[in-house]
Parts: structure tokens; C-alpha cells; sequence
């Protein structure tokens, strides 16, 4: 899974980046100080993970991963190159879904390129950039599937219709995710790799000493929250700098830090979280003597593609899924607890695979 964190010059953009990451991008008080993308990779925080390496003390212990990739802020007029735009913008199309940083926070330490803190104004400042350099690539679609219509091939009727459905929403400044299309049409619309029809979560950023408080009463926040909503986007609270906070502790002091703020979960799991919900992804959890670890797939894989996600032989091998779900695996104690009860079952290859199934695949090739 790869996320793009994006938001306007000086946003808390590259510092929330910084602590999720702890990679040192540069993050300094003026706009354009990032040009090429800042990426850093980070685990999964998972406790099943965890419960399994301390009951097999594996060799190797191995989470699931998520890669943050820190585009340079964007500006207004990025989509006709403004600020280095086009550049910008290439990198947002590799992504999986969008992390969008907006200030929530007032500090006249800390220019704003528009002067005032808005961030209703923020967010659509660079959804319109997002929909205006979509629009541009939905109208060459368009254009290029009139032109094939002499060939007769009733596709490029099909995607000369598409194009003009989604020219329609994003001419109202709507993002292309909002555009009620078919099954078919939204197999066709993935491959034009269109920037609003990826999935949007924004990371409302707040100032250090309102974290205490109750994050979602704050008149910005609660503006973040409404607008998110028509969007059909989520929000996640955070405090970049709290995060860098955290970032900087030893590792068995994070918790009690963030027990004495009163947050459960900090903003970086906050955020993956959030993430696996909007791209709809679950993992699975292999045991084992050498390697305990979790797996990501998308919601709805059946077994054999999961076994392919650890190797192509799984799943043209496919013969059988023996599965225990993880809070049976963890109410009984061990696998062998679980055989003994009949808890432990063989599935089939038309089996749904289901978040933290602890799984073992027998295959023959």
C-alpha cells in the first residue's frame, strides 16, 4: 500500500511525514522546500502479530507494511504547472490513496501562502487543482475515443460515453470518485488513473495544545469534518507535532506517553487504520517456527489468491486452506488446542478470506 501525504506549502505536511517515518525529510517554513518525493516505509502496527512471535518465538518476525510517499505542497494553478505542478502532480497518480494534510491550527510563526488559515478553502484549493488536471485527461480520452469510432468497435462508444458522465461531475467541481458509474465503467475509468477518483483521507492537522482536548469540537476541525463527509472522504485528527513526539520516545515509553495525553492510538495507526477501511484491505496471519507474519489483500480474496500472495506456486497448487480465526487461536492458547476441539478449519477453494484468519495452505505443484 502506498500513500501519498499531499497539502499546501507549510501545512505540517512534511513534519507529520517526518514522525510517521522518521526518514528526515526536509521540513522547513517555506513553500516548495520539498521537490522530489521524500518515501518511507512503516509497519503495520498489528497485536496479533505480536501475541503469535510470543507464542512460536519465530526467527523472524515480519508485519505488514505501508510506504508514505511526501509530495511537495501544491499551490494554486498546479494543474497548468504553477509551483512545479505537473511534477507534483505525476507523483500523486502512483499512489493508492491520498493523505491530505490541512492546517487546523493558527500560528503567526508559520507563514500561509494564502495569508489566513482556512481550511475549507485549503482543501478545495487543491481538490479543484486534483479535478482541473483530471478533467484535461478525461477530455484527450474523450477525444481519442471519437476518433477510433470509424473502426466500429463499440468500445470507443462506450468510453467516449464514459468520459462525458465524468467530464459532467468534474465540471461541477466534484471529484471523479462521486460519479455514480457501473461496474464496467469503473473498470475502464481505473485504468485512466484519474487523481480524484482515488481514495481521500484528510489529516486534519492540530495544534500541540489542543490535542488534550477533544479534537472534534474545534470549529476548523468540525469544518474539516463536514466537507470530508460530502466528499465521501475520511478524517483522522492528529498533531504533527505530537507525532514527532512520539517518534523521538524509546519505543516501551510511546504508550505511557500517549496514555498521559488520554489518545488510545497514536496518529500514525490512526491513519493506517483508516487507510485499510477506504481501500478495503484485511490481512491474514501465517505461524510458524520460522516466520510469523501478516499478509495484505483486498476484502473478498478468496484462498487460493491468497496463497498467491505468498508465492504464484500456493496458488496454482492450490488443494486446501486449514484456518483458525485469530481470537479462537488466542481464547484456546495454542494450534493444538484448537485441533483437538475441531476449531481448526479445511477450506476450499471458493473460501472468503477473512481478517486475521491464521492460515496455513497445503498446495502441490
Amino acid at each position: 500500500m502506498k500513500l501519498g501525504i499531499v497539502g499546501l506549502p507549510n501545512v505540517g505536511k512534511s513534519t507529520l511525514f517526518n514522525a510517521i517515518t522518521n526518514a528526515g525529510a526536509q521540513a522547513a517554513n517555506y513553500p516548495f522546500c520539498t521537490i522530489e518525493p521524500n518515501t518511507g516505509v512503516v509497519t503495520v502496527p498489528d497485536e496479533r502479530v505480536v501475541w503469535l512471535a510470543d507464542l512460536y518465538h519465530p526467527r523472524k518476525t515480519t508485519f505488514a507494511t505501508v510506504e508514505f510517499v511526501d509530495i511537495a505542497g501544491l499551490v494554486r494553478g498546479a494543474s497548468r504547472g504553477e509551483g512545479l505542478g505537473n511534477r507534483f502532480l505525476s507523483h500523486i497518480r502512483e499512489v493508492d490513496a491520498i493523505v491530505h494534510v490541512v492546517r487546523c491550527f493558527d500560528d503567526s510563526n508559520i507563514v500561509h501562502v494564502d495569508g489566513e488559515v482556512d481550511p475549507v478553502r485549503d482543501m478545495e484549493t487543491i481538490t479543484l487543482e486534483l479535478i482541473l488536471a483530471d478533467m484535461e485527461t478525461v477530455q484527450k480520452r474523450g477525444e481519442k475515443a471519437r476518433k477510433m469510432f470509424k473502426t466500429g468497435d463499440k468500445k470507443f462508444e462506450e468510453e467516449a460515453e464514459l468520459a462525458d458522465k465524468l467530464l459532467a461531475t468534474l465540471e461541477k467541481e466534484l471529484p471523479a470518485r462521486l460519479c455514480p458509474l457501473t461496474p464496467q465503467e469503473r473498470e475502464v475509468a481505473n485504468h485512466w488513473f484519474l487523481l480524484t477518483d482515488k481514495p481521500v483521507i484528510y489529516a486534519a492537522n492540530i495544534a500541540e495544545d489542543d490535542i488534550t482536548n477533544n479534537p472534534e469540537t474545534l470549529p476548523m476541525v468540525q469544518a474539516v469534518l463536514k466537507k470530508a463527509k460530502e466528499e465521501q472522504a475520511e478524517t483522522v485528527v492528529v498533531s504533527a507535532q505530537i507525532e514527532e513526539e512520539i517518534a523521538s520516545l524509546p519505543e516501551d515509553e510511546k504508550q505511557a506517553f500517549l496514555d498521559e495525553l488520554g489518545i488510545r492510538h497514536s496518529g500514525l495507526d490512526r491513519l493506517i487504520h483508516a487507510s485499510y477501511r477506504l481501500l478495503g484491505l484485511i490481512s491474514f496471519l501465517t505461524v510458524g517456527e520460522d516466520e510469523c507474519r501478516a499478509w495484505t489483500i483486498k476484502s473478498g480474496f478468496k484462498a487460493p489468491q491468497a496463497a498467491g500472495k505468498i508465492h504464484t506456486d500456493f496458488e496454482r497448487g492450490f488443494i486446501r486452506a486449514e484456518i483458525v480465526p485469530f481470537d479462537t487461536l488466542r481464547q484456546y492458547g495454542t494450534m493444538a488446542a484448537c485441533r483437538e476441539k475441531g476449531l481448526v478449519r479445511s477450506e476450499g477453494k471458493e473460501y472468503v478470506m477473512q481478517d486475521g484468519d491464521v492460515t496455513l495452505f497445503r498446495f502441490n505443484v
